[in-house]
């Protein structure tokens, strides 16, 4: 088997690992359900029910339903061809959204600002993105803006040390704006192609939060009117449902343009990201199933829907 097989082989492991709880009861409840009986309207209720316990949230569970409804109604049906509707709905949802994040480097430094809750994973995902694209050649340079947190500062200096870039950073409780100007004025100076800026995530004060992050955003833009070029939420796969209020408010401050998933563990409740798909339409760039520095990986709707359906 060759190294990329391997490689494939392995992460698609991970990945279903990694949505595990979301398949394992969908599953069985779905064998439950279809055992010994004809599909029927109570039925379809009863799978509609698991789909919506599962995360996947209450318009798409209603669409799989449907789909599953048309030409099998009084017919015996069994649990691998519930799956399979389901995987193929699910693939329907993401498959516009499954996009890759567009570095475009005539813009220099191409800037990355990173928003999500605190405990999200953002100061790790900042770190594998960092990895990816110092891997890719890309000079790169990251901005410490999670002033409030002395953890996050210091997180950031050490995978500024693993990944060979230069770390913008202040002391605890500095002012993020005024280190985001410093950080894209430096980075404009030097050439860097990609500069990465870590945020706060306090959410128990969303007005706060707002006007900081806003307060960032205006004066990146004093340097550079176009910056930040990307504005990436990351979730937390662990929060379910939680994960669509995080979006709204994020959205409305941040801009968002794209969303990282991390933490699909097998704890996770992972489904959730097919009802932000089907609500927000916004790009899912990648999905993370671990710490280590290569359990950061593209998005794909095909190996998503079939992992969340539990389909080997």
């Amino acid at each position: 088997m060759s190294d990329s097989a391997q490689t494939s082989t392995s992460w698609w492991q991970r990945l279903s690992g990694g949505l595990k709880r979301t398949s394992a009861s969908l599953g069985g409840a779905i064998s439950d359900l279809v055992t010994k009986r004809k599909l029927d309207a109570a039925m379809l209720e009863e799978i509609e029910d698991a789909l919506v316990r599962a995360d996947l949230g209450v318009d798409v569970a209603a669409r799989i339903a449907a789909a599953l409804g048309e030409g099998r109604f009084d017919k015996q049906i069994g649990a691998d061809e519930v799956k399979a509707v389901l995987a193929e709905e699910v693939e329907k949802i993401l498959e516009p959204v499954a996009r890759p994040l567009d570095v475009d480097l005539s813009k220099k430094p191409f800037v990355i600002l990173v928003s999500g809750v605190n405990g999200s994973g953002k100061t790790t995902t900042i770190g594998k993105l960092a990895s990816k694209f110092r891997n890719e050649g890309k000079s790169l340079m990251l901005a410490a803006g999670d002033t409030f947190r002395a953890a996050a500062i210091e997180q950031l200096k050490i995978w500024g040390g693993r990944v060979g870039a230069k770390v913008v950073a202040r002391e605890t409780g500095s002012d993020a704006a005024g280190l985001a100007y410093e950080a894209v004025t430096a980075a404009k100076a030097e050439g860097v192609d990609i500069l990465l800026i870590d945020t706060a995530g306090r959410l128990q004060n969303k007005t706060e939060l707002m006007q900081e992050l806003e307060k960032v955003i205006r004066v990146i833009k004093k340097v550079d009117a176009d910056a930040p070029h990307a504005a990436l939420l990351v979730l937390d796969a662990t929060v379910g449902q939680n994960a669509l209020s995080q979006v709204e408010v994020f959205q409305k401050v941040a801009g968002i343009t794209g969303l990282v998933m991390t933490k699909l563990d097998g704890t996770a409740r992972g489904g959730v990201l097919v009802a932000v798909a089907e609500k927000f339409k916004l790009p899912i760039h990648f999905i993370g199933v671990g710490e280590g520095i290569e359990d950061l990986e593209p998005f794909t709707a095909r190996d998503f829907s079939r992992a969340v359906a539990g389909i080997e």
